[in-house]
């Protein structure tokens, strides 16, 4: 079972403050042209979207310097009830090179203010012990797993794991046995949106 963890990209797509909006022009239609055509215009890091280090650290890699390998993985989902609690996580098996996503009921609010305002953002200690367990990458229904100046971005990218944000649809995820697939856009720099789906073993 194939489960699709990504936002829709359009021009009603919410964007991080002070972002730009997506924009989307037309180039053809089917009428006038026999095919359609449009150009996109966005952040790279607009919906769901993958975070390289070089987006916060200098002389460090860009998306595209990272074997496919880096992109897909054993997944584990952790359920966050109001806040990221270090000893309830420690309880979740976290394997060296799992993907760990979390579901924190965000992405319900994901059309409103709130979601840039108000989110759950992950801590020093637990970001600390998921370098320790050496993981693959980290992923949350949030627009960030942090505030600025976003410490704990650098915490995860300077080990080089990779940050999924806006994340959707996690509850099923919650205790499932799954494989995480998060293949960005082939770009050269330092952050791309993602198609981020989740294979359930039935």
């Amino acid at each position: 079972m194939l489960l699709d963890l990504s936002v829709t990209l359009n021009v009603t797509t919410p964007t991080f403050p002070g972002d730009p909006k997506v924009a989307m022009q037309t180039l053809g239609t089917l009428e006038k042209d026999g095919c359609a055509g449009h150009s996109i215009s966005l952040s790279a890091h607009t919906g769901t979207h993958m975070d390289a280090p070089a987006h916060m650290l200098p002389g460090t890699k860009n998306l595209d310097e990272f074997p496919l390998e880096k992109f897909t993985g054993h997944g584990v989902c952790i359920n966050i009830d109001k806040e990221f609690r270090l000893a309830d996580i420690k309880e979740i098996p976290i394997q060296q090179d799992d993907i760990v996503l979390f579901h924190t009921g965000m992405d319900q609010s994901y059309l409103k203010p709130k979601y840039f305002e108000n989110f759950p953002a992950i801590p020093a200690d637990v970001a600390h012990y998921l370098v320790e367990k050496k993981v693959k990458m980290i992923g949350v229904d949030t627009c960030s797993p942090d505030y600025s100046p976003y410490s704990i971005h650098k915490i995860f990218l300077q080990d080089e794991i990779l940050i999924l944000e806006n994340l959707t649809n996690l509850a099923p995820l919650v205790g499932k046995d799954f494989t995480v697939y998060a293949f960005p856009l082939k770009l050269d720099i330092h952050g791309a949106p993602v198609r981020v789906v989740a294979e359930i073993t039935e």
